[in-house]
């Protein structure tokens, strides 16, 4: 039975007798006889027919026995044109010498009474429910023995394929659980989409990119690009519907891989540069065709008044070619650049803006003093200044603004010998979406000083109002041209809000309020305010650094982050408006930052490996924006300096230096800084022996205003050193006043370092996976120095040193920090460092 197949009508509601089916003449019993009923019987065995037909027998017992049915089997008639049967067909895959098929026809039979004798052409009812429950107890039973048939077969077939199953079919599946489980990040897409060799597999990965978030996809940026440009064709086929989806939506992310795509493919051949995949795409994207089919022109700046503010008549409008950013405004200026002819208006603004500020650093690179470079970059910037506000952004943000202003004064070039690399502030003003949102527009500066340098300012103006004239959105911001005292009731309510705003702290305020009440009432000073006090009594007032017209930056630097921006807000014509914002940037020009980019995200993946393992090691990974093989923008660290300037200016020793700007031992501002001195100091120095970070000198280690330590400058990483002489030997550098500041060898906070390394490299290595396909996906087709040899990922995969136990493990911590404390070339690259470059 296991072979036979029944199907059944759901429509069957009266059974007859099929005429294929009708038995031979025979002797006409003594009354008319019930019609007889064919069922389907199984022909493995006689016995199980036998036993079938005597339960149907039971269940039918009107029928005629099953021998005088099967008697003489006549061959079955065509149906009639009229006739709509419905079957019930057994057919057996085998054919045996009891089987037949039988079938039942729903057809609606002749009330008269059947003859005694029936023929072929003559149907005989039986009686409905009858039939149809023996009917379900026999397909029961046949469906039961078919599955158990299915079953059996099942297994056979499992065992067959468990014998012949391949790893790669096995693999397959295990791959595809684990590409749709919770687990699979974009981490292991990229990983599995270089290593993967499958083009379904690379197809389907580039699909699922479509799932993660933009900002995770954007972190490996650089890979999927270095991918797209250098690896096969598969690869690329399965990440360009990605790129070209993303570019389509987003302006920033169009220029970002176009940056990133000329940059990398720098490095292939010039004859195969013109022609390949990556400059394809680069042209595709800097032609403007990647931009949404629906996308609106932005509209020209105008006074548009905010929700619940009426535009003012006197309003200024800017021009369409002003509005839209610089445009043919920038190329006009002397510092700009030759530009093509058909740029699209849409990507010109930035573009001229990012090429301008990469001019003024190579012209400054060819000045020979630091003071000439500064009052050139100071000049240079005031002509670009007179081109903005503009529809142009800053690339190392993450919010949408619009750039209105850069105050050039307080501009600064960096320390650098051969190069130029300087540091603006940039005044942005946010937006919901700077290429709908309309354009600032342009207030003059003269205007705002020459209001507030007038003495019979009204200061009995009524607050209120005074605030509601300056506060607002940016829409609601106009530029009288022929009005001159337009800006002075703006002045003056700016100045009372700051009047009314700028209180003592809360005790004076306390002491005022019981002054000018007139109910006495009690004060009270919580104890956390007390202690606060007295911490602040005992600290010191951090120290302002003198200027030095051979290190210009170092004043700018030291300046702490908010007492800059209200500094420069209070003069700035923007500064009253709301959404303004002060965004700095360092232009850096004639170096690669493909190997900063890469420290910048293996440094990133540190920090959230270690935040996952909940180890407190403290590392600043600053953002990288690469424009080409040679030139780029940074993201400045804030309120921090160079341990040479602070040798420089305090010609204090680094533990002196702390106690003066943090107090005694005992202060809790002290301990604070010493504590977050040690923890920086950790993960740094676990950096530092990871990637085989060179060129230690103080000039690249920053101390910042809470006592941390940041290592900048990863321009010597893996297998690159400065004039590939290998000289610095030490695991990572670890000095005598790095010691001191933990209060020795033997105290407590030197243990704790000790303990920070060795919990971080436990950590670090249970996922070393993330930080190796990172740096191998690009070494791959890459020509930068900190790839040179074929052992730099075998070196690298080595450090994490994973065949180590955890004691093992502790015994090399330790001998890597003795010996950084010992180290000889340590003490000598600083000391040629003093005598050729004077960094101290």
């Amino acid at each position: 039975m296991a072979d036979t197949r029944v199907s059944f009508s759901p429509a069957l509601r009266l059974l007859q007798l099929s005429p294929g089916h009708t038995p031979a003449p025979a002797p006409a019993p003594p009354s008319s006889s019930p019609t007889a009923f064919s069922c389907p019987s199984s022909p493995s065995s006689a016995s199980s027919s036998s036993s079938s037909s005597s339960r149907y027998s039971e269940s039918c017992s009107d029928c005629p026995t099953r021998r005088q049915r099967r008697r003489r089997p006549a061959p079955r008639p065509q149906p009639a044109h009229d006739e709509r049967p419905s079957s019930l067909s057994a057919s057996p895959r085998s054919s045996s010498p009891g089987g037949s098929s039988a079938s039942l026809s729903s057809d609606v039979p002749d009330p008269a009474p059947a003859p005694s004798t029936p023929t072929e052409k003559e149907l005989q009812v039986i009686d409905t429910e009858v039939a149809l429950k023996a009917c379900q107890e026999v397909l029961l039973k046949v469906q039961t023995q078919q599955q158990d048939g299915a079953i059996q077969e099942e297994d056979e077939e499992r065992r067959t394929d468990v014998c012949d199953l391949s790893p790669a079919s096995d693999r397959s599946s295990w791959l595809l659980r684990l590409f749709q489980s919770k687990l699979f990040d974009a981490s292991m897409a990229v990983a599995y989409l270089f290593k993967s060799k499958e083009p379904g597999v690379q197809a389907y990965i580039g699909n699922r990119l479509f799932g993660f978030p933009p900002s995770d996809v954007d972190f490996y940026l650089p890979q999927l690009l270095s991918m797209y440009v250098h690896m096969d064709g598969e690869v690329g086929d399965a990440i360009r519907p990605y790129l070209v989806h993303r570019c389509s939506g987003s302006i920033v992310f169009s220029l970002l891989c176009a940056w990133l795509l000329g940059a990398y493919s720098s490095d292939m051949h010039i004859s195969a540069q013109r022609h390949s995949r990556g400059a394809r795409l680069r042209k595709l994207i800097l032609s403007d065709q990647l931009r949404p089919p629906a996308a609106t022109t932005a509209a020209p700046a105008s006074p548009c008044s905010s929700p619940g503010a009426s535009p003012s008549p006197r309003g200024h409008q800017r021009s369409a070619t002003t509005c839209s950013g610089l445009g043919g405004a920038l190329r006009r200026t002397e510092s700009n650049p030759k530009v093509e002819v058909q740029e699209p208006e849409r990507l010109r603004p930035q573009r001229e803006l990012v090429k301008s500020l990469l001019v003024i650093g190579r012209r400054l690179a060819s000045l020979p003093g630091k003071e000439q470079k500064t009052q050139r970059l100071i000049s240079e910037l005031s002509l670009l200044n007179h081109k903005l506000p503009a529809r142009v952004w800053l690339p190392t943000s993450d919010f949408q603004h619009h750039v209105v202003r850069i105050p050039h004064t307080q501009a600064a070039v960096l320390n650098s010998k051969d190069k130029a690399p300087y540091i603006i502030y940039v005044e942005v003003l946010e937006c919901e979406n700077f290429e709908t949102s309309p354009v600032p527009i342009r207030i003059p500066e003269t205007r705002i000083h020459s209001a507030r340098s007038a003495d019979n300012l009204d200061c009995n103006a009524d607050t209120t109002a005074c605030a509601g004239a300056t506060g607002g959105s940016l829409s609601g911001v106009h530029n009288y041209d022929n009005d001159d005292d337009a800006w002075a009731t703006d002045d003056i309510g700016q100045l009372q809000v700051e009047v009314q705003t700028s209180s003592s702290d809360n005790l004076s305020q306390f002491s005022l309020d019981s002054l000018t009440s007139v109910e006495s009432r009690e004060m009270f000073v919580a104890a956390g305010d007390i202690r606060r006090r007295l911490s602040e009594n005992l600290a010191q007032t951090p120290t302002s650094f003198r200027k030095d017209p051979e290190d210009p930056s170092a004043v700018a630097l030291k300046e702490p982050w908010e007492d800059k921006v209200r500094r420069i807000q209070e003069t700035s014509p923007y500064g009253h408006l709301s959404g303004w914002h002060l965004l700095p940037v360092i232009v850096k020009c004639g170096d690669d930052l493909r190997q900063e980019l890469l420290a910048y995200q293996v440094l990133t993946q540190l920090q959230a490996i270690w935040r996952q393992e909940r180890v407190p090691l403290w590392i600043k990974p600053y953002k990288i924006l690469v424009m080409s093989s040679d030139s780029g923008m940074i993201e400045p660290v804030l309120n921090a300096v160079s341990l040479h300037q602070v040798r420089k200016q305090s010609q204090l020793s680094l533990l002196k230096f702390f106690l003066q700007e943090h107090g005694s031992f005992t202060t809790e501002q002290f301990l604070k800084a010493q504590r977050n001195f040690v923890q920086s100091c950790a993960g740094y120095s676990l950096v530092c022996y990871l990637l085989q970070v060179k060129d230690r000198h103080n000039g690249n280690i920053l101390l910042d205003s809470e006592g941390h330590i940041i290592h900048i400058d990863f321009g010597f990483i893996l297998s690159s050193s400065p004039r590939n002489l290998g000289f610095e030997t030490s695991a990572f550098k670890l000095t005598d006043d790095f010691v001191e500041v933990m209060g020795g060898l033997n105290g407590d906070m030197f243990v704790y370092y000790k303990m920070l390394m060795l919990q971080g490299m436990i950590a670090a290595r249970k996922h070393m996976d993330k930080v190796l396909h990172m740096v191998e996906i690009m070494q791959q087709g890459s020509h930068l120095a900190c790839f040179q040899g074929s052992g730099t990922i075998r070196g690298l995969k080595e450090r994490f040193h994973m065949s180590l136990t955890e004691e093992q493990l502790q015994l090399l911590v330790e001998r890597m920090v003795d010996g950084s404390v010992r180290s000889i070339t340590t003490k000598l690259y600083d000391s040629f460092q003093y005598m050729v470059n004077g960094i101290m």
